[in-house]
């Protein structure tokens, strides 16, 4: 039996602290696999936390193999410093989900809260408890980035442009509807 699940990570980049889910998504319905975030100290240098964040990002990937990875994209800001984080921890799991081959999406805030809540300017607690009820838990995730990076994460699962875990490519959908021909034809 094929499964349809699909199994999506979400990040929610920052430098200081990097938000990371894993959800299956089957029949549009959002499962937890984990979440964590991870952290560097703002009194390192600035080389010594993107590897510190792209370590983790990457242990999480190996670790739980996603079929997709969505990632927020970066938006302009009045803090400059904030953004150019953002920015340089999105560039890693960019390379991360290019070296790993994965299909990568940019979605923005907004796409996610509309997604998540059906209201694209929610607040922080808002898809906080959107996340609770959909991932069935106890609590909200805490801190927030644990919660942006799983809503993140259900709302690329729920774009549907991710391949089913587990179906034919297209490559060997095609080969199996030759195959199916090839038996129908009579013999010469």
């Amino acid at each position: 039996m094929v499964s349809a699940s699909v199994r999506v990570l979400g990040v929610d980049p920052g430098l200081t602290r990097c938000g990371i889910g894993v959800i299956d998504v089957e029949r549009r319905t959002p499962s937890l696999v984990h979440v964590e975030v991870v952290r560097s100290d703002a009194d390192e240098p600035i080389p010594q936390r993107l590897l510190r964040i792209g370590r983790g990002v990457e242990a999480a990937i190996d670790r739980h193999r996603p079929d997709a990875i969505a990632l927020e994209r970066v938006f302009a800001q009045a803090n400059l410093r904030s953004v150019m984080g953002v920015a340089q921890i999105s560039g890693i799991v960019l390379r991360a989900a290019a070296e790993r081959e994965l299909p990568i999406s940019l979605l923005t805030p907004t796409e996610v809260k509309a997604a998540v809540t059906g209201y694209g300017a929610a607040d922080k607690r808002q898809v906080g408890e959107m996340v609770r009820r959909l991932l069935r838990l106890q609590a909200a995730p805490s801190p927030a980035d644990a919660a942006d990076a799983l809503a993140i994460a259900i709302a690329e699962g729920w774009r549907a442009r991710v391949p089913v875990r587990g179906a034919a490519t297209p490559a060997q959908q095609a080969w199996a509807a030759a195959e199916a021909a090839a038996k129908r034809r009579p013999a010469r």
